[in-house]
């Protein structure tokens, strides 16, 4: 599709690289992305050639999150389709953490909210030095809901505490500290950064791979339905409470929320 919001490339090695091509809105989640990127995963899933996924961005910014107006859209939509959009976010998220091929981040600029979630989900994340990220959800009234699994079992609670609720934004050092990012490298070197993660996984079994991510998935903490479940109904709820319809319009109105202190 000439509008598409993601792109798949594949090399004759087996390298895939899944790419969010929407720099126009900082490759900001849309409904239109959300599913792209659940039946990308799906055919990648399927693909026994593909032996790397290699998840980049076209643009300045790796992911501002989610789209606006997406979120804008559930406030103005009946619980049940509310319901059904928060779940297909949350399936989407699932669909890659779940690929039983290694995940390498390519991450080229700023990633907040839902891109930060999309970091979580690589098995290993390379940072371009200049980047900023931020769980910055709750300026606008929202929770890192359906990302909260991925993003806690990247980060462990302890230091997930420390930007999980602030939405304080932190440079690519920092994020390395925290398990966000695994090697922080210059623009200029990170395609050879990627490169020598994938390189490895070229010589490795891929049923022994795709078996040994399992069992690392399997002995880490639980996300289960249960917890996807739960994750979605959170984040409903501040679709429907009174906060995240002010936070939201205030960005539209380029406006202060109500809560946000002076000066």
């Amino acid at each position: 599709m000439d509008d598409a919001t993601v792109r798949l490339d594949t090399d004759a090695r087996g390298v895939a690289t899944l790419t969010l091509d929407r720099a126009e809105k900082h490759n900001a989640m849309s409904g239109q992305m959300i599913g792209e990127l659940t039946d990308m995963a799906a055919r990648i899933a399927r693909t026994d050639s593909i032996r790397v996924v290699v998840l980049a961005a076209e643009g300045r910014s790796f992911c501002a999150g989610g789209d606006l107006g997406w979120m804008r859209d559930q406030m103005d939509a009946d619980a049940e389709t509310r319901r059904a959009e928060a779940t297909r976010l949350a399936r989407m998220l699932q669909a890659l953490n779940t690929l039983p091929q290694p995940l390498i981040g390519r991450v080229q600029g700023n990633a907040f909210g839902g891109g930060v979630g999309l970091m979580s989900v690589c098995d290993v994340v390379v940072g371009a030095a200049g980047a900023k990220f931020g769980l910055t959800e709750t300026r606008l009234g929202l929770i890192p809901a359906t990302i909260s699994p991925y993003v806690l079992a990247r980060m462990g609670e302890a230091r997930a505490r420390r930007v999980f609720m602030s939405a304080r934004v932190f440079g690519a050092d920092e994020a390395r500290d925290l398990g966000l990012i695994a090697r922080v490298v210059e623009n200029g070197q990170l395609d050879g950064a990627v490169e020598a993660e994938v390189a490895p996984y070229l010589y490795c079994a891929p049923g022994a791979v795709a078996d040994a991510k399992r069992l690392a998935r399997m002995l880490g903490p639980r996300i289960d339905e249960a917890v996807i479940a739960e994750t979605v109904e959170l984040l409903v709820r501040r679709w429907e409470g009174a906060e995240a319809p002010e936070g939201i319009a205030a960005f539209f109105d380029k406006r202060k929320p109500r809560w946000q202190a002076e000066g």
